[in-house]
């Protein structure tokens, strides 16, 4: 039996990776197939993941290397989408394999017995952790694959590459890496789509647009009890071009006020002139539970005013339904 299918104390960890470019949505899906093989997932945004797979072993009852195909079989079957698969003793290891798996997918297991032998031959910049500057100086000074670099002393590695570079890369050149698995989901988000009937040039329609989204995204994080830490807006231009541009609030907030400000100078920065848009998306970033978010006394009785409707339009909305109240603006271009 393989040294993976019955590791305890040395551990078993796959990193998994999945295509360029993948919707975060679809990632999230990736990520729900993960945990149904172990209850220790840690996302890596914005398409990785690392998984411990100790008790995962013992509670399916088959070795790491089958757990890898069965999570492919899954998320090709369920989500079309292949991964490739690297399963090691350690995190540098499993992800180090997995960049050895040749697109569009697979997976590859390297058994604790194996871990010299099987990175010795590998050039340095396949080690996970070694970038392209820190390849390029290991070339230079000869050293050209993992071997080498394993065999060289640790504090030769150090002047090389810097104080605590040079010492991890000597480490994990070795196979030393004792870092756990650490559970972490991918961040919580929001969006929210907007998609015009024809390409429109009409700046009030897609100010009007822009407001009705801001609308749906407060309404949405105020149900699901939350706050955006920052924004996202999306231009999407007939011919397939898009704008993306992302700010921070200064505050945490679910509240309409303060998510239609910063759309609007998100919108501002775009520079609109004879665009043609096909659609607008809005996505609320970073979100933390609302009660998290401080609350601060605020000396505008204006604005006092304005959350206090908010929190009464709400409940019509709970009752009566989403689109039965709103601003003006956004109800009149929908007239």
């Amino acid at each position: 039996m393989s040294t993976l299918a019955t590791a305890g104390r040395n551990g078993v960890v796959m990193h998994v990776r999945c295509p360029d470019r993948l919707p975060e949505e679809t990632f999230r899906q990736v990520l729900e197939e993960l945990a149904g093989l172990s209850p220790v997932v840690q996302a890596l945004p914005p398409t990785a993941a690392l998984v411990d797979l100790r008790g995962a072993l013992r509670f399916h009852g088959v070795d790491a290397r089958r757990l890898g195909e069965v999570l492919r079989i899954r998320t090709i079957s369920r989500l079309g989408v292949d991964v490739r698969v690297g399963i090691g003793p350690s995190i540098t290891i499993a992800a180090t394999a997995s960049g050895q798996v040749p697109l569009p997918g697979g997976v590859l297991a390297i058994d604790l017995e194996d871990v010299t032998g099987w990175l010795g031959p590998l050039p340095v910049e396949a080690l996970h952790g070694i970038g392209p500057r820190q390849a390029a100086v290991l070339r230079d000074y000869g050293i050209h694959c993992v071997g080498l670099l394993a065999a060289v002393p640790s504090a030769t590695v150090q002047r090389l590459l810097g104080g605590k570079a040079g010492r991890l890369a000597a480490d994990r050149a070795r196979g030393i890496d004792p870092r756990p698995v650490v559970p972490r989901a991918l961040p919580a988000t929001a969006s929210v789509h907007h998609r015009f009937d024809e390409h429109t040039l009409d700046g009030a329609a897609v100010r009007a647009a822009l407001l009705d989204l801001v609308v749906r995204l407060g309404t949405r994080l105020r149900g699901r009890g939350q706050a955006a830490r920052a924004l996202t807006l999306t231009l999407k231009f007939a011919g397939g071009s898009n704008w993306e541009k992302t700010r921070r609030l200064t505050a945490p907030s679910a509240h309409e006020d303060d998510l239609r400000r910063l759309a609007y100078q998100l919108m501002d920065a775009a520079g609109l002139q004879r665009g043609r848009l096909t659609g607008l998306a809005l996505k609320g970033e970073d979100l933390i539970d609302a009660d998290q978010a401080p609350r601060q006394l605020s000396l505008d009785d204006s604005r006092e005013n304005r959350l206090a409707a908010e929190t009464a339009i709400d409940r019509v909305r709970d009752k009566f339904g989403p689109r039965v109240i709103g601003p003006a603006a956004v109800f009149r271009r929908a007239s």
